[in-house]
């Protein structure tokens, strides 16, 4: 989200470890070890996680590294929906470095097979680089640099946009990225609120917002069902939208191959 707006050794405090590693998911270890050397934190995470049982809000409260800033409710619709590319190899573009502390957090939840790039319009975040992820700098409404970016990251996992907020910020990485994403694949734009923000050029019900755009997609989604067969027609995008899960302020699209639907009847009839 952004808007213009002396430590013991870990080995030394081997108890601790220990009380973390029965206390939380295997997949958490990481994190449990690292917050080890603060008894503090270590029992505030212990705790939160307990109450929420989610990873990311775990990390977010016991944070103390670069800052993170995300509305709350988003930690539940990323862990729904990247859950299962915990631990994999995967490949993940995220729009909107601002300090870097989001980046970290990706890293340490999706673990160290996860390749991590970062993109934002300020060159200071070139420096926030680090083992799995790096960052390039350039505007994600110039549609020549996300083919670019495309082609240097090759087939995407997981979209996440962050970046900036405006309708042409948010629309380009959708079209110019969406095909570049693997079947099986994600793409999640946040902060879709600023649809409805004058001072982003939104309104309610404005034409051309993030949010009147989805809608558009949401009935090309079902271009298989048109009568209309000259204006409203399936194309690739009604080919390869498995699903779109729609949330305050977030919209995840799921990727992969797409069949004409077609329907059947078994059984007896009753009358």
């Amino acid at each position: 989200m952004q808007y213009p707006s002396s430590a013991h050794s870990v080995h030394r405090q081997p108890s601790i470890v220990v009380r973390l590693r029965r206390s939380v998911p295997a997949p958490i270890e990481p994190v449990a070890r690292s917050l080890a050397k603060n008894k503090m934190a270590a029992r505030a995470y212990r705790a939160l996680l307990r109450r929420t049982q989610n990873p990311l809000e775990a990390y977010f409260r016991a944070n103390q590294g670069r800052l993170i800033h995300k509305w709350i409710h988003y930690f539940d619709i990323y862990d729904r929906h990247f859950a299962p590319y915990r631990g994999r190899k995967v490949n993940i573009v995220e729009f909107g470095v601002s300090h870097g502390g989001s980046l970290q957090m990706w890293r340490d939840y999706f673990g160290p097979g996860a390749t991590i790039t970062g993109v934002d319009v300020d060159p200071r975040c070139a420096e926030l680089t680090g083992e799995g992820v790096s960052v390039v700098i350039g505007d994600q409404e110039d549609r020549k640099f996300l083919n670019d970016l495309a082609d240097r990251v090759g087939e995407i996992d997981i979209v996440s946009d962050d970046g900036g907020h405006t309708r042409g910020q948010q629309i380009a990485p959708v079209e110019e990225l969406w095909p570049r994403v693997r079947d099986g694949g994600i793409f999640l734009a946040e902060d879709l609120h600023t649809s409805y923000w004058p001072n982003y050029g939104g309104g309610y019900k404005r034409p051309g917002t993030f949010i009147e755009y989805a809608k558009n997609l949401i009935d090309q989604q079902h271009a298989w069902h048109s009568r209309d067969s000259e204006s409203f027609k399936v194309d690739d995008y009604t080919r390869s939208i498995r699903g779109m899960h729609i949330y305050d302020s977030v919209i995840v699209f799921d990727k992969g191959q797409v069949p004409k639907p077609t329907h059947e009847r078994t059984g007896r009839p009753s009358f």
